[in-house]
């Protein structure tokens, strides 16, 4: 047995461990329960009495050179996985891309904070809407031609009509329903038509709608709210005219241009050469819609005014296809990440 043990103690000195693999064989094989050492202990009952000390010695020694050679490999390999896995920290680091805000968003903030500075504050409701708030209180009486100015998605048609908000004039009925005047909001928000989607058109696009209701409020402070608006959008030399057009809720009502910021109203291929640029509808809110939110128009009378915020974006950033805007083209999004 003697020999056995030398022969068994050379064979664990000559084992080559260079992985994990051959790391667990050399386990297996000399210190597994079924192990070559774990075996030689079991043959130690059948010694002589004389030599089972001598023997014990031996087969301590074993295991303790077996155990020795494991834990040696075993502390040699992890230390060289440490070493692989170290970070050099004098190395320049991998760049982390920025992402930026959308350019709708931008503009809708910038729009928001303008008007906050004259103390409008931001209402908002629900993109399905029903008839009375999105139609019926804003001057559309049922079958109006108005009706047909803007092609809806309905949800649901009969006694009670649901339909996706055509416009975000529905929010502000909700505030002439359920606040008493002096009222100053702007209502920003995605709305729906049911349009054939091209390059100048959308099913879905955002709008930030204005009203103020007070006494004695005039349309001149109407053209003056919007002739601020516009040079804190466009720049101080910005410009703006009233034309006179049709909404059923207000009365009279207009459509205001802003002197073109590309060419400074000199004529470009932008403006069509007529150094305008159309930006929103406007006008005074007809009483029928005051006395419907149970608002008294003879005491009260209030402006109204629209924009889209994707025409505003336009001809901020002078982005000619609206559907750039909802296609997460990273090409054209990146555009707008901040200068690092």
């Amino acid at each position: 047995m003697n020999e056995k043990i030398k022969e068994i103690q050379a064979e664990i000195e000559a084992f080559k461990i260079s992985s994990q693999e051959n790391l667990e064989q050399f386990r297996i094989k000399f210190l597994g329960s079924k192990g070559i050492v774990k075996g030689l202990f079991g043959e130690l009952k059948t010694v002589a009495n004389e030599q089972k000390r001598e023997m014990g010695q031996l087969l301590n020694a074993l295991r303790k050179t077996a155990q020795d050679h494991f834990d040696n490999a075993k502390e040699s390999m992890e230390s060289q996985v440490d070493e692989d896995s170290k970070v050099d920290v004098s190395r320049p680091g991998d760049q982390i891309a920025v992402g930026a805000r959308h350019p709708l968003s931008i503009v809708r903030s910038e729009i928001i904070e303008i008007f906050s500075r004259i103390g409008f504050m931001v209402s908002e409701g629900p993109e399905i809407e029903d008839d009375w708030h999105n139609f019926s209180a804003l001057n559309f009486p049922p079958e109006h031609p108005a009706r047909d100015m803007q092609d809806t998605f309905f949800i649901e048609k009969g006694e009670e009509e649901i339909a996706l908000r055509t416009h975000t004039s529905s929010v502000q009925v909700r505030v002439m329903e359920n606040e008493k005047p002096p009222i100053r909001t702007i209502s920003p928000g995605r709305v729906y038509r049911n349009e054939a989607i091209s390059a100048r058109a959308h099913c879905f696009f955002h709008q930030v709608e204005g009203l103020y209701i007070d006494k004695d409020v005039s349309f001149a402070d109407l053209k003056q709210t919007l002739m601020y608006f516009a040079k804190e959008m466009f720049g101080e030399k910005a410009q703006i005219r009233l034309r006179p057009s049709y909404f059923p809720f207000t009365e009279p009502s207009a459509e205001v241009d802003v002197s073109c910021t590309i060419c400074n109203g000199k004529g470009c291929n932008v403006c069509k050469y007529t150094g305008w640029l159309e930006i929103l509808g406007c006008g005074m809110v007809d009483p029928n819609v005051l006395d419907s939110s149970k608002i008294d128009s003879k005491t009260y009378s209030g402006f109204a005014f629209g924009m889209g915020v994707e025409r505003i974006a336009q001809l901020k950033y002078r982005v000619n296809d609206l559907r750039l805007y909802s296609e997460n083209d990273v090409r054209f999004l990146k555009q707008f990440t901040p200068e690092m």
